[in-house]
Parts: structure tokens; sequence; C-alpha cells
């Protein structure tokens, strides 16, 4: 079994994780507590505004050697530490994002199909394919948060909402992959 016999796949699973996607973050409740409103966001907004666009680390540090410095290291001691991303301004372009999404669902069709097509003989069984399929599904769709949550102080509730997430997609893409690779 090739990677292109597994077109048909690779295709309905990314409509079914996509539109799964849609319903997890706009319809279920788990995501709204995501983010919190900052004490004064307009002062923080006018902090931020000259900024520009990019992803920045306060207090800034780019070595160990570096917080030797008292001056830096008292920073780091008063807080705050942050990791922060400043995005264009404007109005989000949903548009662009909803098809950005839909072409790394196919990406991890792709690679759902790459594995499928290299672990599993032709006429597997359903469970086989749900299997090998559900799990790199899975890893594609979350694993990478818990490095974040680890280095970066994203909250760990965020991480375990996303990894549910992940579950969700790897189940809707390993069970989509075992229904139509074996037809």
């Amino acid at each position: 079994m090739g990677i292109a016999e597994l077109w048909m796949p690779i295709l309905v699973s990314s409509i079914i994780v996509f539109v799964m996607s849609a319903l997890v973050w706009m319809v279920l409740p788990w995501h709204k507590s995501d983010f919190k409103k900052a004490a004064n966001e307009d002062a923080l907004r006018a902090a931020l505004k000259g900024a520009g666009v990019g992803y920045y680390m306060l207090p800034y540090c780019t070595s160990t050697a570096e917080l030797k410095d008292e001056a830096l290291a008292q920073k780091y001691v008063e807080g705050p530490q942050a990791f922060i991303t400043v995005v264009p301004n404007g109005m989000p372009k949903m548009g662009a994002k909803l098809l950005l999404s839909f072409f790394y669902y196919v990406g991890v069709g792709i690679l759902c199909a790459y594995m499928l097509s290299r672990t599993i003989v032709a006429d597997a069984p359903y469970l086989e394919i749900f299997r090998v399929v559900g799990t790199t599904a899975f890893i594609a769709h979350g694993v990478a948060f818990v490095q974040d949550s680890i280095w970066f102080g994203r909250p760990w509730s965020l991480t375990t909402k996303n990894l549910l997430d992940a579950l969700i997609y790897g189940a809707l893409t390993g069970g989509t992959f075992g229904w139509l690779a074996q037809a």
C-alpha cells in the first residue's frame, strides 16, 4: 500500500478533522478559558505598541553567561517573566488561517499515510490501521504542546486540553483511514 493509494483517506480525514476542530473551538466550552485578560490591558497594549511583530522574551537573555550580570539576574527575581507573541495589527484574517489549518491537516494525513505505508501490509485489519494512523495523528496534533509547558510556561491546563483535542483528531483520523484504506 503506497501513499498515492491513500489519497482518499488523507482528504476525507482532513475534512473531518477540520470540521471537528471548528466544533471544538467554536461550540464546545473547554477552550473558552484558555486566555486571561491582563489587569491593565490598555497599559500593556501601549507598552507593546512599538515592539513590532515578533516573538519576545522578558527579561531578554540569549546565554547563561548573561545571567552573571546582577542587573539581569535581578530582573528575573523581580519578574515578570514572559514569552509574548505580537501579531500584525488589523482584524484577524480568518480565511487564511482556516486554509492554512486545512493544509496542516492534509500534511498530517500525508504523514499518517507514509507511516501506514511503511508499517502495515495491504489488506490489514481495521484495528491495525487505526492503531498506526491514530497514534501518528495524535503525536502530530498534540505532543509538541508538552514542550511549551515545560520550557515556556504554557499552562498545563491548556496542554491537557490540546492533548484531548489531539486524541479526538487522532481517533477520527485513525478511524477514517481504517474505514477507507480497507475499501
